[in-house]
C-alpha cells in the first residue's frame, strides 16, 4: 500500500513538474493575447502610439466597389484605446497611401512618405510629411522629404525622426534623411550600406537599428541583414543577422530588446517573433504570432506590443486581427 501511494505521489509530482516547466518555458518567451479586432479589414497599414492610444494609419483597405477607382488605398485613421480595448475613427489623412513610415513625437503623430496612385500605377513614390494633432484632430503638411521613397523605417531619436531606407519608384535608397520638426527642415545622415526596402526601423539606447527586408519590392530575396546607426557618429556598423530572413515585418522596443515579428516570402507569410538585444549582440527566438501576417503595424503601450492588421497570406491579403504580445520579465 505504501509503495502503492509512492508511484502515485511521483506520479503526479512528474505531471506537476512537466506543466510547471511548460509554464515557465512559455512565461520566458513570452505570452500573446487577443484584443478587439479593428473596425476595418486592411493591410500595408502604418501604426503607432501615443498616451495609451494606437492609430492605425492608410494602407489598403479591403477593395469593394466603392474604393475600386482609388485602387483600395486607404486615407483610414482608426485609434485603438488600449485602456478601453476599443476602438474609433479619426480625422483621415489628407491623400491616401500605403506603405508610409510612422513615428510619433511629443505627443503628435508624423507620417512620412510612402506610395499612392498615379494613372494606373500604385507604386508613385511620395516625399511628403504629414503632421496630425490629437488635440484639434487636424493634419497638416510639413517640409517633403529630400528622397521621394515608400516601404521606408521611421525611428526617433533626441526629438528628430530618420527616415531610412526604401523604394524610390525605380531602385532601393540607402537614404537616411534626418527631420527636425522645431525647424521644419532636412537634413542627411551617412547612408545605410545596404539599401533596402521593407525593412523594420527601431531605437534602442542611443542607436538605430535597420532590420531585415528586401531588394527591389520582392519578397522571393528576402534578407536577414541587421545594421547598427550611430546618430552622434554618424556612422553605420553590421549586426549579428536577424535568424529569420524575413520582409514585410514590423518591430517594437521593450525594456532595451528589440521584437521583430510577421513578414511574407514567396511560400507564405511568418508568424516568427525574435528577439534582438543589443547590448549582446544576441537573438533569441520568442512565442510566435498566433496569426502569421505581413504588412502589418505595431505600436507599444504600457510595456506591451500591439500588432495589428496585414495579411494572412503574401500579397493582397487583409485582416483586423489585433493581437498583444506580453514579453517576459526582464533578465
Amino acid at each position: 500500500m505504501f509503495i502503492s501511494r509512492l508511484f502515485i505521489i511521483s506520479g503526479v509530482l512528474f505531471l506537476t513538474l512537466i506543466h510547471s516547466n511548460q509554464t515557465l518555458a512559455e512565461i520566458s518567451t513570452g505570452t500573446w493575447a487577443l484584443a478587439a479586432p479593428a473596425p476595418t479589414q486592411r493591410t500595408e497599414v502604418a501604426a503607432t502610439a501615443i498616451e495609451g492610444r494606437i492609430y492605425v494609419v492608410g494602407g489598403f483597405n479591403k477593395p469593394n466597389l466603392r474604393n475600386a477607382l482609388k485602387f483600395a488605398i486607404s486615407n483610414d485613421v482608426e485609434v485603438y484605446d488600449t485602456a478601453s480595448d476599443s476602438w474609433s475613427t479619426t480625422t483621415p489623412l489628407p491623400e491616401g497611401r500605403h506603405h508610409a513610415g510612422i513615428a510619433s513625437l511629443n505627443g503628435l503623430l508624423y507620417v512620412v512618405g510612402g506610395f499612392t496612385q498615379s494613372f494606373m500605377s500604385i507604386w508613385h513614390a511620395i516625399p511628403t510629411v504629414y503632421q496630425y494633432n490629437p488635440a484639434t484632430k487636424e493634419w497638416r503638411e510639413l517640409a517633403p522629404m529630400p528622397t521621394a521613397r515608400g516601404a521606408l523605417g521611421v525611428a526617433v531619436y533626441q526629438n528628430r525622426l530618420y527616415a531610412i531606407g526604401g523604394y524610390d519608384g525605380k531602385y532601393n535608397s540607402g537614404a537616411v534623411e534626418i527631420f527636425d520638426p522645431q525647424t521644419n527642415t532636412w537634413s542627411s545622415g551617412a547612408s545605410m550600406p545596404t539599401p533596402r526596402d521593407h525593412l523594420a526601423v527601431a531605437t534602442a539606447g542611443s542607436r538605430i537599428y535597420a532590420i531585415g527586408g528586401r531588394p527591389d519590392l520582392d519578397y522571393h530575396h528576402n534578407m536577414g541583414t541587421v545594421e547598427e546607426y550611430d546618430p552622434l557618429t554618424n556612422q553605420w556598423r553590421p549586426r549579428t543577422n536577424l535568424p529569420t530572413p524575413r520582409s514585410g515585418i514590423t518591430a517594437g522596443v521593450i525594456n532595451d530588446w528589440i521584437y521583430v515579428i510577421g513578414g511574407e516570402s514567396g511560400d507564405g507569410t511568418f508568424n516568427t517573433n525574435e528577439a534582438y538585444h543589443p547590448g549582446t549582440d544576441q537573438w533569441r527566438t520568442m512565442t510566435p504570432m498566433p496569426t502569421a501576417r505581413h504588412g502589418l503595424g505595431s505600436a507599444v503601450a504600457d510595456g506591451r506590443l500591439y500588432v495589428i492588421s496585414g495579411g494572412p497570406t503574401p500579397g493582397g491579403s487583409f485582416s483586423q486581427v489585433n493581437e498583444v504580445f506580453t514579453p517576459p520579465a526582464v533578465e
